[in-house]
């Protein structure tokens, strides 16, 4: 460690100064001495591959495969998605999936195939396993869109785990997306990605990789069709990536290669096919449906580092009160907080922290509150006592309490890998919402613990009880996020029952969505943040984690007021939509950027305002279907190879395309739209597609574009439901699904499908039922009537 460590360690800490740096660096001693006594020394290892397929056994929906030296169990199930464990391992147990295994397919047989290799024949998807052990997943009619070479692990000559590498071949023509919150996304281009959830420690920008959230799940984009894959383990590791590359004329095609690394944990793999919309329908059936969050989840939130009283939030709400900005919620981080610690109210700066609550709530904003995993070290506080009795908190491998640093000085952390302290820290929530709290965000919980060198993490030999199963940190590392928001969702599905629970989380692993979303963390200020808000968001939403936001203008520095307002224009198309202010950055209220960004701010957030119902419907269609509120222009035709590579433009739903502007001085912008007919929804101007087109993005608007026949739930000058329906093509018809908002508790609103035709010279709108067809129970708007 050298003098540039320590004033790391020092600025880590904020005010806690040289005592501070201190703490750090004694922290991270301890955590070097746990991890060389506590962790095995790996010394010799032999290699070990399968060798040739000895026997065979069928069973429900596949069979196991043995091998010279491994077995490999093959299995699919009802819902179409393939499993394979090799060493024979199952899918259970598993912090991935929703409840238990779905059942295996019946209809689904294992029969020999050529060269002494065997095949599992079902419905939707044929596996071919060769006699050496490797893993052809190819389409019904026999097209290949994926071959897993036979793995290779490397096991400790004195025993113990063993660490493993697969690798995979994909088509020429495929694309990588996915792997959890990627800067360079959403496309992955060449290279190799870490899975170890990490907090850089500084704010990120390109370059950056691994952040928060980190998945072994990759979505494969080819002419062929679409397949997701999940290798099923929670261990460090990395995937390496690279795009194949066509022949051109009689020359050869280079597959699309990728290779998996682990550290350790079963080598499983789940494998789905199909179309993006049916791949991530069967991602949700197997990982959990997304969580529907409250209406007022939908709207616009605002979060401050440096609320330094109650005083200072009822100036900034009436700010925005006063130039008519709409407000849904207020985010109040650490600073409330006594002395950081966690379920504790500063008194001396929020004496009626209720009061303000309420206050707020009566004008439709609700508080959402800061929530770290780290404990205050210190007898005498509530949350530590408590702990403590309940034997709470991560141990080292000698079986004393983890230490580490955050913002409260020395501090432990609860093992949220334990169904008992799940429940007590569950609990610990009615502290937050006796306050008038609504929501949560869960931050630092990767897990973070200020170190001098090296990461800001617990040891890796500190233990945790992984549900009985027992194991150390290398295992439990990725999922402690998840199992963070597991506690607060289950804690506050009790303590407020007939309420939706709010709750997002920095970190997380798959299955999150199951609990709530995410925000992208501490982005950098700049365009390349800007650019890269939006690749985190979607390629989020192809892991299945449908709701998540950046924080508007990064996290450090002040941005320029054209960059300010092309965030805030972009982010008010994104499902989590929250501006950001820091004693540190400026405060960055809409107003101190000028009158002209003032004005355009303010249309920003009425149309966000306006599409509320918009959203709702989409949340609602997420948790049945799995689709994500944001989709890569390529949702509904993935064989278009042009849609394929664009990254700079989004659905929204079915009906919306946003062109967000994500470059310094553009007045106009080229956008790429997909086949079928769009509306520029200000101007109403037709546009028609497949192709690009060159199209006006002045400093007040970004290019929004509807699908001809789309039918909008938006919210009308009255404040209730209207539907917003654009004219179809002469000779077409249209549609659209609305659910309305049937308030924040766990009624089930009704799915309602609307069509819309020609009829003569007028467009008609029919509701769709089970009895056949009806006049729309809302008001109808129909739009670019002049230019169909």
């Amino acid at each position: 460690m050298d003098g540039r460590d320590l004033v790391r360690s020092v600025k880590a800490v904020g005010s806690g100064g040289a005592a501070g740096g201190l703490r750090t660096v004694r922290a991270a001693w301890r955590r070097r001495r746990a991890d060389a006594t506590g962790l095995p020394r790996r010394g010799a290892e032999r290699a070990r591959v399968p060798g040739p397929v000895r026997d065979v056994e069928p069973g429900p929906g596949g069979g196991v495969v043995r091998f010279a030296r491994t077995e490999l169990r093959v299995m699919v199930a009802v819902n179409g998605a393939v499993f394979w464990g090799w060493d024979g391992v199952a899918p259970e147990p598993s912090y991935a999936l929703a409840g238990r295994c779905p059942e295996p397919d019946p209809r689904a047989l294992l029969e020999p195939d050529k060269d002494g290799g065997w095949r599992v024949v079902a419905e939707r998807v044929t596996v071919v396993v060769s006699r050496h052990g490797a893993i052809e997943v190819c389409t019904p009619g026999g097209v290949t869109l994926r071959r897993d070479l036979p793995p290779r692990w490397w096991e400790p000559a004195g025993g113990g785990g063993a660490r493993w590498m697969q690798r995979a071949e994909v088509a020429p023509d495929a694309r990588f997306f996915g792997l959890g919150g990627r800067v360079g996304g959403p496309r992955l281009r060449d290279g190799t990605y870490r899975l170890w959830n990490t907090d850089p420690g500084r704010p990120f920008g390109p370059g950056d990789d691994p952040l928060y959230i980190t998945m072994p799940v990759q979505m494969v984009v080819a002419d062929a069709g679409t397949h997701l894959v999940f290798h099923d383990t929670s261990w460090d590791g990395t995937v390496t990536l690279r795009e194949g590359e066509e022949g051109a004329g009689s020359g050869h095609d280079r597959a699309g290669a990728c290779e998996v690394r682990m550290d350790g944990g079963p080598l499983r793999c789940w494998v789905m096919l199909g179309t993006p919309a049916r791949v991530l329908r069967v991602w949700a059936s197997l990982t959990g449906v997304p969580a529907v969050p409250p209406a007022w989840a939908l709207g616009h939130h605002h979060a401050r580092w440096g609320f330094g009283s109650e005083q200072e939030v009822r100036r900034i709400v009436a700010g925005y009160s006063e130039r008519d900005l709409p407000l849904d919620a207020v985010h109040l981080d650490i600073d409330h907080l006594d002395g950081h610690r966690v379920f504790s109210v500063d008194r001396d700066r929020f004496p009626k922290l209720p009061v303000l609550a309420e206050d707020l709530r009566r004008d439709g904003i609700r508080l959402v509150s800061i929530v770290d995993p780290a404990v205050k070290a210190e007898p005498g506080d509530p949350v530590y006592d408590s702990g403590h009795a309940r034997d709470a908190f991560v141990r080292d491998a000698s079986g004393r309490p983890v230490e580490g640093v955050a913002w409260p000085g020395e501090t432990v952390y609860p093992d949220f890998t334990h169904a008992r302290v799940r429940e007590w820290w569950g609990g610990l929530y009615q502290e937050r919402l006796a306050q008038g709290f609504a929501g949560f965000w869960h931050d630092m919980n990767e897990p973070v613990s200020f170190t001098a060198f090296g990461e800001n993490t617990l040891p890796r030999s500190a233990r945790h009880a992984l549900e009985g199963r027992g194991g150390d940190h290398r295992e439990a590392h990725n999922v402690y996020a998840l199992c963070m928001a597991r506690a607060a969702y289950e804690g506050l599905r009790g303590l407020v029952p007939d309420q939706r629970p709010f709750l997002f989380s920095r970190s997380g692993w798959v299955g999150m969505q199951r609990y709530g979303g995410t925000w992208s963390g501490d982005v950098a200020t700049g365009w390349p943040g800007l650019r890269a808000s939006l690749s985190l968001v979607m390629g989020l939403g192809l892991c299945g984690v449908p709701y998540s936001g950046p924080d508007v203008g990064g996290f450090d520095g002040s941005p320029s007021p054209e960059l300010y307002l092309r965030w805030l224009q972009l982010a008010a198309y994104l499902p989590l939509f929250r501006t950001h202010a820091s004693l540190r950055a400026g405060r960055r209220e809409p107003w101190e950027f000028g009158d002209d960004v003032l004005k355009h701010a303010r249309v920003a957030l009425a149309e966000r305002r306006r599409l509320l119902p918009y959203f709702v419907t989409l949340a609602h269609l997420a948790r049945r279907t799995g689709a994500p509120y944001v989709r890569p222009l390529w949702w509904g035709a993935p064989e278009d190879r042009a849609l394929r590579n664009c990254e700079d433009a989004f659905l929204l739903g079915d009906s919306l395309l946003v062109a967000p502007v994500l470059e310094a001085g553009a007045v106009r912008r080229t956008v790429l739209l997909p086949p079928g007919r769009w509306y520029d929804t200000v101007t109403e101007a037709v546009y028609e597609g497949a192709g690009h087109k060159v199209v006006d993005a002045p400093l007040g608007r970004i290019p929004v574009f509807a699908r001809a026949g789309a039918v909008l739930p938006v919210r009308g000058a009255d404040g209730g439901l209207e539907l917003e329906v654009w004219a179809p093509a002469r000779g077409r018809s249209g549609g659209g699904t609305v659910v309305p908002d049937a308030g924040d508790g766990w009624e089930e609103p009704e799915v309602e499908r609307y069509l819309t035709r020609w009829k003569g010279r007028r467009v008609v709108v029919r509701r769709e039922t089970d009895e056949g067809r009806s006049e729309p129970a809302y008001p109808v708007r129909v739009r670019g009537l002049d230019h169909a």
